[in-house]
Order: structure tokens, then C-alpha cells, then sequence
């Protein structure tokens, strides 16, 4: 009972500060309040999928937006990076493994700030984009406004073909299933991953042709649309607070039925008694959201009728024509010469950032990939080479599974880092959320509500990158037998 009594002590100190602090800033006329959400900001950003927002809301949803595409894109190509240095860092060629260290040493001492400015500066330097230069053979452009390549796009029926691949990620996984329940009844190498790539290729291939057979799908979602439409607020609310007290009931009972047996229930200690405490007050606390913030039901209603009306529209305009496309970089030339919207280009401050948390990264990465190499006992290699494994197919099949155990803990703190690093686009003027947010609150003053959001934010990005690095580390676990 003791760390429940800690919780009620906890969370009475945080209410009592909150109250607190609502005062002394209600008693200091400092502005604590939400409503530039709704309000038009006047201000226009550099870039993202809106650059003129109409509201302090719009404008920091772009600025999240942005953070995420480096965020994502940094920690895949980071990742694939660092595996890379680090197995070279390992390699018995003398030169790779001197060249891995050396970008090893010199990316891990050296500010990531200095870093991002360093690559900024250099990108400034590069020769300026007129008509005479042009695309460089029309697929690579590298000037001193960004980087342009090509850029592949989806039409009206990209929506249908990923319907499609959808039944093909179903039936690879199938296929994958079976080919590893055959290897291990039989031994014989069937190839599970090779085979689940196949067949998802097959599909992929046959519903670039046959895509608009699930055009069926428009109705569908049109049907969803007008049956949200017909939901009142109060019985969605009805329903998330149900949702919220059945999942804490069930989290509650699974948990007593994994601690009974058949000589009965074990004695249940003050941890025990904190986890089912905290499942109810989680659950409560859910209820408490939705009865007070009704706004919120709104939302999710109107998100979701907008959102299969997309669908439908989609699916119903498919019908025909390829479900994608290819575009080579272009040049806008008007009073000035910039990139035109056909390829996919890299703005400076964007390139800058993007380049300089991927490099970074990559180093910590390679260190964490060659400590978990090291960390499988020798004796496995030596095993490998036994049975007359080569060098590579030891390390797939034998060391590196192993070794992920290893290294997907730290690999998860790297990719932390590089999420919260990407706030260090601000020195370069990319409209990352922590950018956007500081000209919102200098246009609007109000300091804490924004703070207060990119804490919201980042915690989510931390907590859903937790998540699934703690998944995968539970999938990579040794099952006792």
C-alpha cells in the first residue's frame, strides 16, 4: 500500500502546484490561455505542406509535420548507416576499418549544432541555379537553393493498389508462417523471408494492372462517412468512456488470471496492487477527458467523416490509369530560376539538418552495432565456421540475430536522440515545430501554451518510439522453454 499512498501524494502535490502557478500567472496578467489554436497568427513559413496557415493551430501542426518527416526519414536512413560503419568498423581490411573509425571519432566530437551550420555553409557556397546550369542530366540537381531528384508520386489509383497490397502483406505474412514452421519440422532451408518478398513483389506487380478491381471500396467508406455522420457527440462520448473503463477491467482481470494457478491465486504484494491502481485511475482519468473536453468527441467525428469521404472520393476516382508516376527534377523560371514541383527536392535548411542528424546518429549507431557484434561469444563465429558457414552467412544468421538483443536498447536511446536533435533546425531556420512555435508565441505571446505543446509533442514522439523499440526487444527475447 505504500506506493499507492506515494501516488496520492504525488498527484495532490501536482494539483496543488498547478492551482498554484494558475494563480500567481492569472495575478501577473501572463497569458495562459489556448485560443490562438482557432486565431489567425499572420505569419508564412519556409516550407511544409502549408505555408500560409490560417490559424496558430494550422501553422504548429505544420511545424510537427515537418519535424516528423526528418525524424522518420533520419532514423531509417540513419539506422542502415550505422550498421554499415559499424560492420566496417569490425572488417578485417585494414583501410575499411581505419576509414569507419576515423568517421567514428571525428562524428561523435563534434557538435551536432557546429555540424548542421558546417553542412548549412557549404550548401550556401555551391554554385546558384539559373537556366544556362539546369538539371544535371535532368536526375541529380545540387545547387545552393537545395537539393532536387527525382520524385515518384501517386495518382488517383495508388489508393486501390495499396488496397491491394494490403491482401498481399496478409498473404506474405501467411506464406512466411508456413515456410518457418516447415523449416523447423524439417530442417531444410525454405527461404521465409526470400518467399514473403516474392509474393509481395507478385502482388505488387499484378495490382499495378488490375488495381480498380477494388474500386468496390468506395461505397464502403461512404457508408462509414454517413454512419458517422448519424453519431450524436454525448453517445460518443458514452461510448470512449465505456471503452476506457471495459479496457482497464480487462487489463485488471488478465492480470489476476496470470497470477492464479491451479493451487490458487499467488499473494498479491503492494506492486501488484499499484498496477491495478493505476489501470483504474489511467481509465477514470480517460472518462474525466472526454465528459469535460467535449470538443474532443467533436473532433474525432468530424476527423473521421472527413477522412472516408476521402476515401470514397479516392477510391471511386481510380478507376483507371497507373496508380503511380515518376518525375524528373524541373526548373520554375520566372523573375527567379527555382526548383519547380516535379522532382523531390531538399531545401538548404532542411538538407542541412537532415544530412547532419543522419551522420551523427550513424556514428552512436555504429558503435552500438559493433559492441553487440563483439558481445556474442566467440565461440559462435568459431561454431559457423564449423558447419561451413562463410563469413557473411555466419553474420546473418548466426551473430547479427543474436547480437540485435544486444543493440536495439541503446539503438532506441540513438533514435531519441535524433527525434529531440531535430529542434536544433531552428539555427538554420527550418520550420520545425520549435521554430514555427517561437514566431507564434513572439506574434501571439503566448509562451507557456506553446511550451506546454512541444512538451506534449515530443513526449508522444518518445513515447511511441519507446513502444516499438520495446516491442521489437520483446520479439527478439530468448523464449524459455
Amino acid at each position: 500500500m505504500s506506493q499507492i499512498g506515494l501516488l496520492v501524494v504525488v498527484v495532490g502535490t501536482m494539483i496543488f502546484l498547478a492551482l498554484q502557478a494558475g494563480d500567481n500567472l492569472q495575478a501577473r496578467a501572463i497569458p495562459t490561455g489556448f485560443d490562438f489554436v482557432g486565431d489567425s497568427v499572420g505569419i508564412q513559413l519556409s516550407e511544409g505542406i502549408d505555408t500560409k496557415p490560417a490559424t496558430g493551430g494550422r501553422a504548429l501542426w505544420v511545424g510537427m509535420v515537418n519535424t516528423l518527416r526528418i525524424s522518420v526519414a533520419g532514423i531509417v536512413v540513419a539506422t542502415m548507416l550505422g550498421v554499415v560503419i559499424g560492420l566496417a568498423r569490425l572488417s578485417s581490411n585494414w583501410i575499411v576499418s581505419k576509414i569507419a573509425s576515423v568517421y567514428i571519432e571525428t562524428m561523435r566530437n563534434i557538435p551536432l549544432l557546429v555540424q548542421i551550420i558546417f553542412i548549412f555553409a557549404v550548401i550556401q557556397t555551391l554554385n546558384g541555379l539559373d537556366e544556362d546550369t539546369g538539371p544535371i542530366s535532368g536526375w541529380f540537381v545540387v545547387s545552393n537553393k537545395g537539393i532536387s531528384i527525382p520524385r515518384l508520386f501517386g495518382l488517383n489509383g495508388s489508393f486501390q493498389w495499396f488496397a491491394f497490397m494490403i491482401i498481399g502483406l496478409v498473404v506474405a505474412w501467411w506464406v512466411h508462417r508456413r515456410r518457418v514452421q516447415e523449416q523447423d519440422a524439417t530442417g531444410a532451408v525454405t527461404y521465409p523471408v526470400l518467399s514473403a518478398v516474392g509474393v509481395l513483389a507478385v502482388f505488387g506487380i499484378i495490382g499495378f494492372f488490375v488495381h480498380p478491381v477494388m474500386g468496390f471500396l468506395g461505397p464502403v467508406f461512404g457508408a462509414m462517412a454517413n454512419l458517422l455522420g448519424s453519431i450524436s457527440e454525448s453517445l460518443l462520448q458514452l461510448l470512449l468512456a465505456l471503452a476506457a473503463l471495459l479496457l482497464a477491467a480487462r487489463r485488471i482481470r488478465n492480470f489476476l488470471k496470470s497470477m492464479s494457478s491451479g493451487g490458487g491465486r499467488a499473494k498479491l504484494v503492494d506492486d501488484d496492487y499499484f498496477r491495478m491502481v493505476f489501470a483504474g485511475v489511467g481509465a477514470l482519468a480517460a472518462v474525466l477527458v472526454v465528459f469535460a473536453w467535449p470538443g474532443l468527441s467533436s473532433w474525432l467525428l468530424n476527423s473521421g467523416q472527413d477522412l472516408f469521404e476521402l476515401l470514397e472520393s479516392r477510391f471511386g476516382s481510380g478507376n483507371g490509369g497507373r496508380p503511380f508516376d515518376a518525375k524528373k527534377p524541373d526548373l520554375n523560371i520566372t523573375r527567379f530560376v527555382n526548383y519547380g514541383p516535379a522532382g523531390l527536392t531538399l531545401s538548404p535548411s532542411f538538407a542541412a539538418v537532415f544530412i547532419g542528424v543522419v551522420l551523427y546518429t550513424a556514428a552512436f549507431i555504429g558503435e552500438n552495432v559493433r559492441g553487440g557484434i563483439l558481445a556474442v561469444p566467440k565461440g559462435q563465429s568459431e561454431a559457423a565456421g564449423a558447419i561451413g558457414l562463410s563469413r557473411g552467412q555466419s553474420l546473418r544468421h548466426i551473430i547479427l540475430p543474436q547480437a540485435f538483443r544486444i543493440i536495439m536498447p541503446p539503438m532506441g536511446n540513438q533514435y531519441l536522440n535524433l527525434a529531440k536533435n531535430t529542434s536544433l533546425a531552428i539555427a538554420v531556420g527550418y520550420s520545425d515545430l520549435v521554430q514555427v512555435g517561437t514566431t507564434v508565441y513572439n506574434q501571439t505571446g503566448k509562451t507557456l501554451p506553446v511550451v506546454a505543446i512541444w512538451m506534449l509533442f515530443y513526449l508522444s514522439v518518445s513515447l511511441t518510439i519507446s513502444v516499438i523499440v520495446n516491442y521489437i526487444n520483446v520479439r527478439l527475447k530468448i523464449v524459455e522453454r
